[in-house]
């Protein structure tokens, strides 16, 4: 099964991949990890996005779509797999799908996990996170047992800066104007599902699953 996940920040997208991912055995691909990976791995492709990061800017949508390309040509791919992160923006979608054309493929499913607004910002605002190991929390969902303390080592919990109320309501300003559109370019071509977004994360993955194999 070969899918796209859509969604606004903070709607659990990453956690709902991991499940998908083990669940049909196939590789849950993201922009930024494969960017890194070439990077790492100094490949040709990955000089090329480095140079462009490097001067602080956006990498191009035909090397970006060059790069999963590249990916998706991997023997794990031959499954399907979960593109994350891209495309983000119409001109991207049509970008990839004439990519995915001359692959002789096409994706089958764009999976939307919507959540609303108010929620996003809520749990987004909410979250906290130790600074010394790592965990997270979430102030109304899954508060410490001593407040602004962690649970697992009694060190400080933090609010990062990009979980800050005003940062939030940026991120969704910025998701809804550029991302929102592809909503409505997949569901005119037939392949969008939707799964609404619970507070409860068990919830949202029956949802999931209950939509993609619909």
């Amino acid at each position: 099964m070969k899918i796209i996940l859509l969604g606004a920040p903070g709607a659990g997208k990453g956690t709902q991949a991991k499940v998908i991912s083990e669940k049909y055995e196939i590789p849950h691909i993201s922009t930024g990890d494969i960017f890194r990976a070439n990077i790492k791995g100094n490949t040709a492709l990955g000089q090329k996005v480095k140079g462009y990061l490097d001067k602080g800017e956006l990498v191009p949508d035909e090397l970006t779509v060059e790069i999963i390309k590249d990916r998706l040509e991997n023997n794990d791919c031959a499954k399907g797999y979960i593109l994350d992160g891209f495309p983000r923006t119409i001109p991207q979608a049509e970008y990839l799908d004439k990519v995915l054309i001359g692959m002789n493929t096409s994706i089958d499913k764009a999976l939307l996990i919507d959540v609303k607004d108010k929620d996003i910002i809520e749990r987004m605002s909410g979250r906290r996170v130790c600074n010394n190991c790592g965990a997270t929390y979430n102030m109304v969902f899954n508060p410490t047992k001593v407040e602004g303390i962690c649970d697992a080592c009694n060190s400080p919990v933090i609010q990062r800066a990009d979980d800050s109320a005003e940062t939030v309501l940026n991120r969704l300003e910025t998701y809804h104007k550029q991302t929102q559109p592809l909503i409505d370019y997949y569901k005119k071509a037939g392949k969008l599902v939707t799964a609404e977004g619970a507070d409860e994360v068990k919830e949202t993955t029956a949802r999931v699953l209950k939509v993609l194999e619909s």
